[in-house]
């Protein structure tokens, strides 16, 4: 991939010509972290303006003489959620079969917004029923305003400084793998508490496994937070941050605290046990990509020639691929660039800069 999009590699844009104000221009007025922060916000206060709906999630019981739940079948509408039917106490609203309107169960459900019911994660809908756009979208949902507000002031302080680091391009990449690595996450663990309890029993719970329903619904961008988190802790460990933004510390303190809290979590099945595995899924891949930036370059190669930058669409225009080699020697200076700055690079490491700008 090339470097290009850093900013201290851009040249500036030529002054007077028509290639000025267009589109891109526009994009690029803010960095891809920006961006990320707008679209979190915007998607949260459109869709609060928004009634919210009732999203079905699995049937949790069957009247007598019911053996089976018909494809036909479906909620009845317009029925307030019963709070009293499901063992874990997620609402339910009764369940119909759709030609003669015989109740036959229950079915539990979740209040959400509209465009949340569309984009948020769950076991069912993101994994069995593969419904895999929502390993993306769930990471610009969020629940309330503190659960949006954390994660907003989390990426507003530590996202620039992984941005500078891995370039526009792989830092979307890097953000993106790790909210992902936390819904697979969460889905491990959820199904490995599924399994569990169809072998041992009901009653029967594992230390570290999530019970939870596989409807239950995952949204936030935290997962992608504590990718940031983590990956700053490996670049500027020795960096002080005031948590509450009263009480001082290493940001390498405040990351692995973070994750040990999300650990502890997970193993004693806190309330939020779901939304920790998702944490640390994030906390493992930014530990893990932040290490092995190369891996970033192939995130966005599956689009091939709708990806310019990609090596696929390189290839394919008889353009060699840049050695590993090659690769390491510029992370190495673009390393030197964060740590030291562009004044400390010799004339050579510049022209090797130039050269793989234009790979």
């Amino acid at each position: 991939m090339g470097i290009a999009d850093r900013h201290y590699i851009r040249k500036d844009p030529p002054q007077g010509g028509g290639g000025s104000g267009g589109p891109m221009d526009a994009l690029r007025m803010f960095s891809v972290n920006t961006w990320i922060i707008i679209l979190c916000v915007a998607v949260f206060m459109i869709d609060g303006s928004f009634q919210p709906v009732l999203v079905p999630g699995q049937v949790v019981a069957l009247v007598e003489g019911v053996t089976d739940v018909p494809a036909s079948a479906v909620p009845e509408p317009n029925v307030r959620p019963r709070l009293d039917v499901h063992p874990q106490g997620f609402p339910t609203v009764p369940l119909l079969d759709r030609p003669g309107g015989q109740r036959i169960g229950f079915v539990e459900v979740f209040e959400m917004q509209p465009i949340a019911s569309y984009l948020h994660f769950s076991t069912q809908r993101g994994f069995l029923q593969i419904e895999f756009w929502r390993l993306i979208g769930f990471q610009f949902l969020h629940a309330h305003m503190p659960h949006l507000l954390f994660n907003m002031l989390a990426l507003f302080f530590f996202g620039p400084l992984i941005e500078r680091h891995l370039g526009s391009k792989r830092y979307l990449a890097f953000y993106l793998l790790c909210g992902i690595c936390g819904a697979l996450m969460y889905t491990l663990l959820n199904l490995g508490g599924i399994l569990a309890a169809m072998l041992l029993g009901g009653e029967v719970r594992i230390p570290g496994l999530l019970f939870n329903s596989p409807a239950v619904p995952l949204v936030g961008a935290s997962a992608g937070v504590f990718g940031v988190l983590m990956a700053g802790a490996y670049l500027a460990p020795r960096a002080t941050v005031l948590l509450f933004f009263v009480i001082p510390m290493k940001l390498r303190t405040l990351a692995y605290a973070l994750v040990a809290i999300a650990l502890f979590s997970i193993i004693y099945g806190a309330r939020n046990a779901g939304g920790e595995a998702g944490h640390l899924g994030g906390a493992l891949a930014g530990w893990y990509f932040i290490r092995n930036q190369h891996h970033l370059h192939g995130f966005f190669d599956f689009l091939g020639r709708a990806d310019p930058t990609s090596h696929h669409y390189r290839n394919k225009r008889g353009q060699p691929k840049q050695s590993a080699g090659s690769r390491r020697e510029v992370d190495r200076i673009l390393d030197k660039i964060s740590s030291e700055g562009m004044h400390s690079l010799t004339e050579k490491e510049k022209r090797i800069l130039r050269e793989a700008s234009r790979d």
